[in-house]
Parts: structure tokens; sequence; C-alpha cells
């Protein structure tokens, strides 16, 4: 039951037994109010706050925890985790999702499970447009005392780091009615420490960074050259280290459990010359753009993402894709709204999974017509995790994938990036979209990497088209993660 009370007690519960590094984060969010744990999967991290939360319940500091979490972890990890554990498994937990929220937060409890979509309900938020054209958001803050939430933690603690976001407007409003809030991720800059605002400010409400973004830009940042985004001012790095570290704890899976190794390999392959002529088509057109200075960081992407879903095989035909390949139209697949413009990507990933010879394989896609190109050659009943997939279908490919049933498993990275664990099984991971996201692309590989695998390595393989984006998309997430990795580095060095 995924509405109401989520916590059944049929299961075999165990005793939990923290490690060193378990141990070392418990004494942490105890000690500290405001904190942020920049945790890897795979460190147990769920059960190290339950645990917090419960010394502090029963020294009577603590009584009622909210916790705010993407919707699958929301109703698979944080249930589990209570049930898991005989230390855990008397909290009362209930889920604020569904039908039915309204009767779960009215039941006394002490953990309350809401996902991020659901805070408006619960915050009682109002929205409406400024003279300035933003969006303002004001809450019921008078009634959302009465709730009597003391604690606040905030799992993936990168859903809050754009300040402009409404999400991030409507629980900075009740901020203060929180006497503790912890902040949970594993890829806290994944572009750029410019991402860390929002998130240290859920924590300190600007005791660390000042209260207003504008602030913190001009002190450690400076305009890009492209006149989109920020880059960091000379010693700015170290700077914004230091201010972090009284506040955040830096746990690497790696230093306490033992991790399979991650092992990249790059399968490129060249474009058909039919293709090659619609991507440089697209790829001219956005280059003329450049230089009638029409461009903006929303269409920037726009263009990005067509030149990506070429390089994948597909591409939406919407207007200006039709008006481009007006002389030689682009032919839709079906009757439907996309046009099929190679499947060399497609023939690369059936080569792969024969070559594994049944060893599951977890794909990453990004477009809806890439799972529609990949059923053609590998079958309709080919199972998919991605929008829409409903939790308990979620929860059943998870399980049949951990007692190696499928040999293909595809999943969208935004849908199965949290939440669900595909370490029991395969050991294989390929990306037949790679993405800009640096947290997306982590995370989906920390599906299958992570504590409980029983392989020494794990093999990503990345299908590349020469001479395309796909190129540059891989380079860029060396980039992000070089920069993310610098500051987890100083955090843990502390």
């Amino acid at each position: 039951m995924l509405d109401g009370l989520v916590v059944n007690r049929m299961t075999e519960a165990i005793p939990w037994h923290p490690h060193d590094g378990q141990m070392k984060a418990l004494k942490f969010l105890i000690e500290h109010a405001a904190a942020g744990l920049f945790a890897s999967p795979g460190t147990g991290k769920t059960s190290v706050v339950y645990a917090a939360f419960e010394y502090l319940r029963r020294k009577g500091v603590a009584h009622r925890m909210l916790v705010v979490a993407p919707l699958r972890p929301a109703q698979l990890v944080w249930p589990k985790e209570a049930e898991k554990w005989q230390d855990f498994r008397h909290l009362r937990v209930e889920l604020l999702h569904g039908p039915k929220k309204d009767e779960a937060l009215a039941r006394d409890a002490d953990v309350y499970v809401i996902n991020p979509d659901g805070l408006d309900w619960l915050l009682g938020a109002t929205k409406s447009v400024t003279p300035a054209g933003r969006t303002a958001v004001s809450c019921d803050v008078a009634g959302f005392r009465k709730l009597k939430f003391d604690t606040l933690v905030i799992d993936e603690l990168t859903m809050m780091k754009d300040p402009g976001t409404a999400r991030h407007k409507a629980i900075k409003a009740v901020l203060d009615t929180f006497s503790r809030r912890w902040g949970l991720t594993g890829s806290p800059a994944p572009n750029g420490l410019i991402d860390l605002f929002g998130q240290i400010f859920c924590l300190d409400r600007g005791r660390s960074f000042s209260p207003y973004i504008t602030h913190y830009r001009q002190k450690y940042f400076l305009p890009a050259w492209t006149g989109y985004g920020w880059v960091l001012r000379k010693g700015a790095e170290e700077e914004i280290y230091e201010r972090l570290r009284p506040l955040v704890l830096r746990l690497e899976a790696g230093d306490y459990v033992d991790m399979p190794e991650l092992i990249e390999n790059i399968i490129p392959f060249d474009l058909p010359a039919s293709a090659q002529r619609v991507y440089d088509a697209l790829e001219d057109n956005f280059i003329t753009r450049v230089g009638e200075n029409i461009i903006t960081a929303s269409n920037a992407a726009v263009a990005s993402g067509k030149l990506r879903q070429v390089a994948s095989g597909g591409i939406y035909l919407d207007a200006e894709v039709i008006d481009i390949f007006k002389r030689r139209p682009l032919k839709p697949v079906n009757g439907r709204d996309w046009a099929l413009v190679h499947d060399e990507k497609t023939e690369l990933l059936w080569d792969l999974v024969q070559e594994l010879q049944g060893v599951p394989l977890l794909v990453a896609y990004d477009f809806k017509h890439d799972v529609e190109r990949i059923k053609r050659r590998f079958g309709e009943d080919l199972p998919v995790i991605g929008g829409g997939t409903p939790t308990k279908r979620a929860a059943e490919l998870e399980k049949a994938w951990n007692k190696g049933e499928l040999p293909v498993l595809l999943g969208h990275p935004a849908s199965i990036g949290h939440g669900l664990n595909l370490q029991k099984a395969g050991n294989q991971v390929c990306f037949y979209t790679p993405t800009y996201n640096l947290e997306l692309h982590q995370q989906f590989n920390n599906r299958v990497q992570r504590q409980g695998s029983v392989h020494k390595q794990v093999f990503v393989h990345y299908l590349t088209a020469r001479g395309t984006v796909d190129e540059i998309i891989m380079q860029a997430i060396r980039t992000k993660a070089h920069v993310q990795d610098l500051l987890l580095d100083a955090l843990k060095s502390k």
C-alpha cells in the first residue's frame, strides 16, 4: 500500500550495525541542527537519518520529522528502510501522496514523507505573478506550524539548488518552523559551485553565503564571457570550501565499504552520410542564429537537444525542423511526430547485448522515440522504467532485474536515478543517449555501482557519434565532474 501508512510488520527485520562512516555521520547530524550530508550512494545515509532522529526523539528534543524526497525514494526507500531495521521499525511512517494524503496527514506518526510536488498542498501555497513577471509564492505558515514538525530532511538536496523555483520559495517560507534541517545528496554541484547557494540556504537560512543569491554571485563569481552563467572569481573556490566545512560532512562509500570499480568504455561510430546531412543542416541553422545574435540560453538548449536526437537516431518534427527540411522533408514514422534518421546506435546496442550473452544490461535513454526505435529492434515487450511508470511496476522490474531475469532494462535517468537498487545482478550500463546532467549521469551509474554488488567492476558503455554533440557532452560531463570532485575532496579533507 502506497497511500497512507506505508510501513508493515510482515518481514523479518535485522539489527542495525553501522559502519565507521555511518557512525561519523550519525554523530555529525546529532551535533548539528543545520547539516549537509554529502554522501555517495551506498553509504546508508537513510538509516543514519533514522538513527539520528530516533536518538533525538528519545532525548525528547525531536518529535516529528518531515522528509522531502523524489517520488520513488519517497514511496520505496524511506518506508523500506524503516521496516528493514529492528532499531527503527517501531517508527510510524506516513506517505503524503495520492488521493488519501489528507487522511495520512491526519494520522499520528513520527515520520511523514512527501515528494516536492506535494509541497504546495502541505504548505497551503498560493502563487501569483509580480509586476516584474516573477512567480511569488505565499504559504499558510500559521497552519503549517500547527502540524508541529521540528525536523526537516531534504533527500536529494539538489532539488532546491535554484532559489528562483516555486518549490524553493515555498520551503523557504517555513524553514524557521523547524528546529533542525538536514540535507542529503551525493552530487551537490552538478553544474558547478553556483548550485550550492539554494541548497545551503535551506539548511542555514543564509548564514554561510548571505540570504541573497545576488550577494553570493557578486562575492564569488563573474559573468561568463558567453553572457550566460557564471565563472568563479580567482581564489573564490577555497573561500567557498571554508564557508561550507562547518556545515557539511562528506562521506565516500569506497572509504567504508567495498565498492566495484567503474570502468568506462567509449563505443564510437560515424553517422551515415544521410544522417550527417541532417545533422549538418541543423547545426548550420543554429550557427546562423548565433551570428544573428538571437540565441538565448533556452533555445540554445533546444538546438542542442535536436542535435542530440539526430546523433541518437531520430528527430521530433516540430515546426522549426519541418521548415528547415521543407525541400527534402523528413518522413514521420507510422504517422508519429518523429522521423527516423539512422539506426546505427540501435545496431550497436544490439551487438553489445549479443556480446554480453545474457548478462543484464541497464540502458539509459533520453527521448521517447529512442524507446520506440529500440523496441522496433528488440521487441515491444522490452521493459522500460520512464516517466509515467507506476511505482508498483518499477518495483516489479527492480525485483526481476536483481534476480537476473531481465537481459535488457531501459531506463530514463530522471526516472531511475533515485530510489532503485539494481546492484544484485548486473554490472553493465550503457548510455544510448549521453546526458549533460552530471547528477542524473552519476545517479544512473550508481543504481548498479553500489554497496551489495557481487561484482568487482562495473562497466559503463557510451555510444557516441564522432564529430557530434555526443563528444561535447562527454567532455562536459568530465569537466563538471572535476569541479564537483574538487569540492567533495576539499570537504572530505577537513
